[in-house]
């Protein structure tokens, strides 16, 4: 049986003909070089474009690829940060340019405007088609590191318009880059499916390491037995010319005895099936060891369109006899690696696995569970397969809950599931500063919730934590930053901190009008500049407010003169 394939061959022969027929401007003054592709894999995402470096610095001039206009801005203190996108009608595309430091000329006098009209730093807009025309080449702004961007770059996304699917940009750009080196395997692990196949003796999941010789080539020195139903996944890295950089693997395909049983090839996706990437990847190692194992069998909750497979993916074996494998992998220039390995044919008893104490949850139904002082409710399809779940609690005084682990492992959640836990100690007049937590290495994160009669409520997407209630009655910090040459420099800073709830909202005036303090939400900084088309010449009371998700609210005043 084959996983469903909704991947049209005429849409991917389109693709292929129209990359080579159209010409996209390079975004940057000077040679294309990269640092993220297209589909590398993310927390809880792909990579929906291609990272281009801004030679380690801000304020490179960034130019439109192709005459459009403006469809949408956005400022963000996270995620794309300052991004604008551009619609390209007569190519049927939309590009998006991200992470900027600022727009330029009347856009980014426009977004102001519209900052100060709505009174939030943060917003998403829509302007006009008519509004901000674009001509091929035309600088819309500077390239930055604004939002959650871990350095100076230019993230850049060729979307269709119509769908606002993401595509695979490196075709529009295969002549500007320069790359003759494969992709490469780091390790590789068996997947034994539970009561149904055993590798050498255990029901467990196995890795290995390839050794690498002179010539680059990966071998496998390890014997490995196998009976039954067993699944593969591969860690693997695709490399540039001229850096050190790692990358995401375009293709991968898995060939048995000369035979294909797993392809994937990452063109394009939708914004809706991203989160597919936990049930494609070893969820479990990812969380624990942040490495990406790619799975060449398919989950049954897995929905993702650029996969094709034969039986799930899954190898039987059933001979005494070698099982020949061979990975290969392709980057999007055409360059491949293979990296093969043996599987002896071993009769052995698969051992059954201990359900003691576990509830079956299926993932095409609600699955419900409860015990004192705990409900939790999954919805159907949030689960990619079935699970025998587990669960504990114990008792913690820091805590005004129980402490439950929910299942001992991670499982990722495709959809939210409900969690309630029960108040043990109700003592607060104001329930918003209750909120349940999820604890990990003894480090607790903020999950929040609404309280609902002696109990709190609130959505988790993950299994294999610990959850329990804490409250937050603690008002955010606010710390100056060099206030001494705030007028001298004319910019005003501060340092915002919150002990754990975290920074919800934060408002900032002068002389009791609102002023922008742009948000740098990764360095926990707001900034305003002063602007002399509204602020004067003079003495002035300075005001800034903030609030974190529980509503507790810290003031700073300060009189200035500038």
């Amino acid at each position: 049986m084959y996983h469903k394939i909704v991947w049209p061959a005429l849409l991917a022969g389109w693709s292929l003909f129209f990359a080579e027929a159209q010409s996209l401007r390079n975004p940057l003054d000077f040679p294309a070089s990269l640092s993220g592709n297209f589909g590398e894999l993310r927390a809880n995402h792909f990579h929906s474009g291609i990272d281009f470096k801004t030679q380690g610095v801000e304020g490179k001039s960034v130019h439109a690829v192709r005459e459009g206009y403006v469809c949408r801005i956005a400022v963000s203190p996270w995620g794309y940060g300052n991004v604008i996108y551009l619609a390209h009608p007569k190519d049927s595309l939309m590009t998006v340019y991200a992470h900027l430091q600022r727009f330029s000329g009347t856009v980014a006098a426009w977004v102001r405007e519209q900052q100060y009209e709505a009174e939030r730093f943060a917003i998403d807009l829509t302007p006009a088609p008519e509004q901000f025309p674009v001509n091929r080449g035309d600088v819309i702004g500077f390239s930055g590191n604004s939002g959650s961007s871990g350095g100076p770059h230019l993230h850049f996304e060729v979307r269709d318009l119509s769908a606002e699917e993401p595509l695979d940009p490196l075709p529009f750009y295969k002549k500007r880059i320069k790359d003759s080196r494969p992709p490469g395997v780091r390790a590789v692990m068996a997947h034994p499916v539970e009561s149904r196949g055993v590798v050498n003796g255990s029901s467990r999941k196995q890795q290995w390491t390839p050794a690498v010789r002179s010539d680059g080539t990966a071998v496998l020195n390890e014997r490995i037995e196998a009976w039954g139903k067993i699944g593969f996944s591969i860690q693997a890295n695709d490399y540039m010319d001229g850096t050190t950089n790692i990358y995401g693997v375009k293709q991968l395909n898995l060939f048995v005895d000369g035979e294909e049983l797993f392809s994937s090839v990452i063109d394009r996706f939708s914004f809706d099936e991203t989160r597919y990437l936990n049930a494609w990847i070893d969820y479990e190692t990812w969380r624990e060891q942040r490495v990406f194992f790619l799975k060449t069998f398919v989950e049954p909750g897995n929905r993702l369109r650029f996969i094709t497979c034969r039986n799930g993916g899954f190898l039987t074996i059933d001979e005494p006899r070698v099982y020949h494998l061979v990975f290969l992998l392709t980057d999007a220039f055409g360059n491949s690696a293979t990296f093969a390995m043996d599987v002896v044919g071993k009769e052995q008893e698969i051992p059954l696995p201990d359900k003691l104490g576990t509830t079956p949850f299926f993932r095409q139904e609600d699955n419900r569970f409860g015990a004192k002082g705990i409900r939790l409710l999954i919805p159907k399809k949030s689960l990619y397969s079935h699970l025998d779940f587990s669960y504990a609690a114990r008792e913690d005084t820091v805590y005004f809950s129980g402490v439950h682990r929910l299942h001992d492992r991670p499982v990722p959640l495709h959809r939210p599931a409900r969690l309630s836990l029960f108040l043990l100690r109700d003592g607060l007049a104001e329930t918003r500063q209750y909120g349940i937590v999820s604890l990990r290495n003894g480090r607790s994160s903020w999950v929040g919730g609404v309280y609902r009669d002696g109990w709190l409520e609130a959505d988790i997407r993950e299994l294999g934590l610990d959850y329990a209630i804490a409250t937050d009655t603690v008002a955010p910090k606010i710390t100056p930053v060099r206030s001494a040459q705030w007028v001298r420099d004319r910019v005003i800073t501060f340092r915002l901190t919150d002990s754990l709830s975290g920074i919800e909202s934060y408002r900032g005036t002068i002389d009791g009008r609102y002023v922008l303090f742009e948000m740098d939400g990764k360095k926990a900084l707001v900034r305003y500049t002063f602007d002399p088309r509204r602020l004067s010449r003079g003495k002035h009371v300075l005001c800034l407010t903030v609030k974190d998700a529980c509503g507790n609210t810290a003031r700073y005043e300060k009189t200035f003169t500038w």
